[in-house]
């Protein structure tokens, strides 16, 4: 993992203030910039330490290098599988079951902590950046940032439609055929701080959705969040009319496998520095087949 960021001005980027040339032309936010100013960081324009002040010339040579990052979590050795990784992203497989961060409630076991692991067993100074979170019951792919600044700009793009998520889910019965989009506003109950519902007072929410294979029992559909609200995909199906299989949060019908039947299995994103698409899949957990026999999956 490279800890520095270099670039060159270009001649429609001279003259201009060093300070306005990251804010505006690489998206370094005010936060991230104080914290290579006060917390280890340092700037510098053809090798020479300047300060966000210095003008710069066409032809010139920024270096941005980022503050030390100390991980504020316990690592634990939990084996995980990586699907991609370079010097600012890691793709990784969370299973149902492990919680993405840890809770008051499960405080050992967690995604970001096997992360961690995996750092300081690699010695890369970084602490936990999720881009985006899964539930402890849903499985499937998921996004992390190697460093401050690769998250602010996988944030950015996530906000400019440029970060897919796909989801699989398993429902009792079928979606009539007319339903491609849930878009119903998410808040938190009143009655609670975990169950989110669909409330007048709430967050925009919208979720696409593509009915797959079914058979006489259940249904495999395909989902995309166009937003991304805690529960979005849960509350949204419970809304109308069916929950997934496993959820009894929401309202869903027990299940062998004691979680919601939700997976990401598909991501898709804008690396934050090359510019390049890149593409992910996952094939769905195997305790999902005996729900599955009879049906003839039409999902891509």
């Amino acid at each position: 993992m490279t800890n520095a960021m270099s670039w060159v001005v270009q001649k429609e980027e001279a003259p201009m203030l060093l300070r306005t040339f990251l804010r505006e032309k690489k998206s370094v936010s005010k936060r991230l910039l104080a914290a290579v100013k006060f917390k280890g960081g340092q700037l510098e324009v053809n090798g020479q330490e300047v300060t966000v002040r210095h003008l710069l010339q066409p032809g010139d040579t920024v270096r941005m290098v980022l503050p030390p990052e100390y991980p504020t979590l316990q690592p634990e050795p939990t084996p995980f599988m990586i699907h991609f990784e370079d010097d600012h992203i890691l793709v990784a497989e969370k299973k149902a079951g492990m919680s993405t961060i840890p809770s008051r409630e499960h405080p050992y076991g967690s995604l970001a902590q096997a992360v961690l692991h995996y750092y300081q067993e690699h010695q890369i100074q970084a602490t936990f950046h999720a881009v985006n979170r899964l539930d402890k019951g849903t499985s499937g792919l998921l996004l992390i940032a190697k460093h401050g600044y690769a998250h602010e700009r996988m944030s950015q793009l996530q906000k400019q439609g440029q970060l897919k998520r796909c989801y699989q889910a398993l429902i009792q019965g079928q979606l009539p055929p007319t339903l491609d989009v849930i878009d119903a506003p998410i808040g938190r109950q009143d009655t609670s701080i975990i169950t989110r519902e669909v409330r007048a007072d709430g967050k925009c929410a919208r979720t696409h959705v593509k009915t797959g294979a079914s058979s006489p029992d259940y249904s495999l559909i395909e989902l995309q969040l166009e937003t991304g609200r805690t529960h979005q995909i849960r509350v949204h199906l419970a809304y109308v009319g069916y929950p997934l299989v496993g959820d009894e949060l929401y309202g869903g019908q027990p299940a062998t496998f004691a979680h919601q039947a939700l997976h990401c299995h598909k991501l898709a994103f804008k690396h934050p520095f090359s510019g390049e698409w890149l593409s992910f899949q996952l094939a769905l957990p195997f305790s999902w087949f005996p729900y599955m026999k009879g049906m003839a999956c039409t999902c891509e």
